[in-house]
């Protein structure tokens, strides 16, 4: 059990350590203006849908039946716009253009554009709990994939590898752009993938064969809950304000197309009585 636990913590490892590499497309690139901005935040919020409606709920839903995957996936909403209630967000300052921030020599330019950088901050700090939350699962995958074989358990891996660079670069874009820190940007981003190892840590130690699966199911339906409520509330209207709504929208499908895309192939790579 203690090398498969280990196998599955190198695989998952390569998974998870793969939003560093997201992280580096951001930060080996100058700082993108606002707009290229929005557009990159529609995209993640494309990939944050995707996940939450067509992955998690979706499994949800067929798993435990229509009722009650509904009750857990709006349990995940309600308590999330509960609990955003207590979290003082900044006001977003409308705007489509960067050159906005030095209208006025009174120093309100500078104003505005703090403003702009903590809200951007909150939403890269929520995307890397949503994507951190979305994590647990692949890393249970991987760990259950490992125990079938090396190979199923690789081959799952790497095409986890594959769909979570795209998710780094959704992390480590605002946080850049709003502390202007190439190491906290990788930083955050790298840390949301280690919820990965970390999911495989706590499918084989604290629940081995405590957690029913319909229980399992039910949280992770909640958890798609909570990514719809965070993405609908903070990424879309950062999206529509900095790149147009038109542009944002179009960014968006971008973003659900990809991961419907990478989700396709996860599956694939799955064995048949096994999910995400």
């Amino acid at each position: 059990m203690d090398s498969q636990v280990m196998v599955a913590l190198a695989l998952s490892l390569v998974g998870g350590l793969s939003t560093s590499i997201g992280a580096l497309f951001v930060i080996l690139n100058p700082t993108p203006n606002l707009k290229m901005l929005g557009l990159l935040q529609g995209f993640a919020a494309g990939l944050m849908l995707s996940i939450s409606f067509l992955d998690l709920a979706h499994n949800c839903l067929n798993s435990i039946g229509f009722l009650k995957g509904n009750l857990w996936f709006f349990a995940g909403v309600i308590m999330f716009a509960l609990i955003t209630n207590f979290i003082p967000e900044p006001t977003l300052v409308p705007t489509t253009d960067a050159k906005t921030k030095q209208k006025h020599d009174d120093g309100s330019g500078k104003d505005l554009m703090k403003k702009h950088r903590r809200q951007v901050l909150f939403s890269g700090i929520i995307t890397a709990i949503g994507i951190s939350l979305h994590n647990f699962p692949e890393g249970m995958a991987v760990f259950l994939g490992s125990i079938k074989g090396l190979r199923v358990g690789l081959n799952l891996a790497l095409a986890i590898a594959l769909h979570n660079i795209p998710e780094g670069v959704a992390v480590a874009l605002p946080v850049y752009f709003a502390t202007e820190s190439k190491w906290q940007a990788f930083k955050l981003a790298t840390l949301s993938g280690l919820a990965e190892p970390l999911g495989v840590i706590i499918v084989a130690y604290l629940f081995p064969s405590s957690l029913s699966p319909e229980i399992l199911e039910g949280l992770l339906g909640s958890v798609g809950g909570v990514m719809a409520f965070l993405t609908l509330h903070e990424m879309l209207p950062l999206a529509f304000d900095y790149a147009g709504q038109k542009q944002a929208v179009k960014a968006v499908f971008i973003g659900m197309a990809f991961m419907s895309a990478s989700l396709y192939f996860l599956e694939i790579s799955l064995p048949q009585e096994m999910s995400l």
